[in-house]
């Protein structure tokens, strides 16, 4: 048995807790808050998380929601070439559902789950001083504090970290009054609206710690573009009141539904930027003893793609089965590193890499992939080829490694096509653009962009 200190009571920072405890280590996890507090206090974002994450969930116990959350069954992307047009459209389905709960509520629960369990909780705001201590009387302490000034002591690794600055102005809410259904949808998706000039912005269902099943918004603004309007907010109602213009004025065909939109909780929502990062793991304090990080700490995403949670919760995942093997070694530097590069080789650098590839200019390869699927309607029942690409597609947030090189590289994608359909790959693309053309038609004359009939 070894003795582990975990700083971070987020969510990945509890998930290592816990699996450590049930592999019959000796845990102690130091956190900020009081799970009251966390109750409480403002939210970290929406954490969603997809198959892989949740299964760890499950084999942990920790999956207390199940039977109350409002499942997310798959994704419906909107293409916009410029305000209030809808050039296509994606709706695929996850094979196994996706979920995003409250953390307040998560770490309220699992923080009293692990003292049940044997694990320790200590309440104070580690300083590096006293990281120091914590690290000295531990034979491993993991940092998952997420964006906190720990991270510090974590280099920025410059031959991984593709920006040095945020790329998108961020704004989010907790937000009920809304219906949990489309009308126009045979699935219960995270939707998705692009507008390349200005930004995206994605709605997730949701179950929230005071009013249940629910929703959240995120707004991820171009730093001057349109979306850009929420710098200046100064309240979660504030931030609600400006989505509602930005959707009249640029997403009209959600408008409607989102217009009862109501924030959720006083401290239901968040203004800010993250730039996407990725750090050296191991950190050395200043009397030479070292400290891995874990989570944010280690891997900072934009949350345009849902990644932040599931590669933590992966990363966690990586972690247990890396101290299992190791024995009774010291967790040295050499370790640390060696176990966060088999990480990155299998989860991390697929998941940072499609994550940037949502904050660029759709390429070549991706656009004929889109193209390619267009029609889907994300019907349980729908075994088109059409529906077969966006189902990949959508199933790349579940497991970038599945699709991402693919979508980088014409020949490969042009491949998947091919082998799909069933066809020559140039005759979906054919199919597909007759569909988008005939849809920019019909918004021209005031109607329904419709998709075409699906393909067999």
């Amino acid at each position: 048995m070894r003795n582990i200190g975990v700083i971070g009571s987020g969510i990945i920072g509890l998930l290592a807790a816990h699996g450590l405890r049930k592999a019959g280590h000796q845990v102690t996890l130091y956190s900020d808050k009081t799970p009251e507090q966390w109750l409480q206090g403002r939210p970290t974002g929406t954490a969603a998380r997809f198959d892989l994450s949740l299964q760890l969930e499950r084999e942990l116990g920790l999956n207390h929601w199940d039977d109350q959350v409002p499942w997310c069954e798959g994704a419906h992307f909107t293409v916009c070439p410029e305000p209030r047009n809808r050039l296509l459209t994606l709706t695929g389905r996850l094979r196994r559902p996706g979920q995003a709960i409250d953390v307040r509520l998560q770490s309220h629960r699992w923080m009293n789950d692990l003292v049940a369990r044997g694990g320790r909780v200590e309440i104070e705001s580690v300083t590096l001083e006293r990281l120091e201590q914590i690290a000295a009387s531990h034979d491993l302490t993991l940092v998952a504090a997420g964006r906190m000034e720990l991270c510090q002591l974590f280099a920025r690794d410059a031959a991984r970290s593709v920006y040095d600055a945020p790329q998108r102005q961020l704004a989010w809410m907790c937000i009920k009054g809304l219906k949990m259904r489309h009308d126009n949808l045979p699935l219960v998706p995270v939707r998705f609206n692009a507008l390349p000039t200005a930004g995206e912005v994605f709605y997730m269902p949701f179950l929230h710690k005071d009013v249940g099943p629910s929703w959240n918004c995120l707004f991820e603004a171009k730093p001057g573009g349109p979306l850009d309007q929420f710098r200046g907010a100064t309240s979660g109602e504030q931030v609600v009141e400006i989505a509602k213009g930005l959707f009249r004025e640029l997403f009209p065909w959600d408008a409607d539904w989102f217009q009862d939109a109501q924030l959720s909780d006083p401290n239901g929502w968040l203004v800010g930027a993250v730039t996407p990062t990725v750090r050296n793991p191991v950190g050395r304090l200043p009397s030479g003893r070292e400290v891995m990080a874990l989570g944010d700490t280690v891997m900072s995403l934009d949350p345009i793609g849902g990644q932040g949670a599931n590669n933590g919760s992966k990363q966690v995942r990586n972690l247990l089965e890396c101290v299992a093997g190791h024995g009774d070694r010291p967790f040295d530097a050499a370790w640390m590193h060696a176990t966060f590069e088999r990480f990155f080789a299998r989860h991390g650098l697929p998941t940072y890499t499609f994550n940037n590839l949502l904050l660029e200019p759709i390429g070549p390869a991706a656009r004929e992939l889109l193209m390619a699927q267009y029609g889907s309607d994300g019907r349980a029942d729908n075994q088109s080829a059409v529906q077969r690409l966006a189902n990949a597609f959508t199933e790349n947030f579940n497991d970038p490694a599945a699709l991402t090189s693919v979508v980088q590289d014409q020949r490969q994608t042009r491949e998947l096509i091919a082998q799909t359909t069933g066809s020559p790959w140039f005759a979906a693309l054919a199919r597909g653009g007759l569909g988008v053309a005939r849809g920019q038609l019909r918004q021209k004359l005031g109607l329904d962009p419709k998709p075409p009939p699906l393909a067999a």
